[in-house]
């Protein structure tokens, strides 16, 4: 017998924790870059709220590779916590990427449950 498993990942508006997310938005402050997965309606609303500092603003020269996207690292022991935070999630019944970004509720649960 063949068991065939399907995982499906499911992005989720981070604001609203309940809408299917339509895209993820990328933004920096005070040298922190975030992104957050929010709906379309919510990604423009976060961009209106932007439209008052953008004009004000320069463009950062930070150092981007061949796909425009900005190089960067993460520690071994992220890596190392990630990976553990994605073996428990799956046991404890989480739908979970194996890559990528880990939700905000995966991570809180993990730290609950720890």
């Amino acid at each position: 017998m063949v068991v065939v498993k399907k995982v499906v990942v499911t992005m989720v508006d981070d604001l609203d924790k309940k809408s299917p997310a339509d895209e993820t938005v990328e933004f920096s402050v005070d040298g922190v870059a975030y992104e957050i997965d929010l709906t379309a309606a919510n990604a423009a609303e976060l961009r209106d709220a932007l439209k008052k500092w953008i004009p004000h603003a320069r463009k950062s020269n930070s150092a981007k590779s061949a796909n425009g996207s900005v190089a960067k690292s993460r520690p071994v022991a992220d890596r190392d916590q990630s990976a553990a935070i994605r073996e428990w999630a799956k046991g404890a019944g989480f739908e979970i990427s194996a890559r990528g970004r880990i939700s905000t509720e995966v991570r809180r649960a993990y730290e609950k449950a720890v």
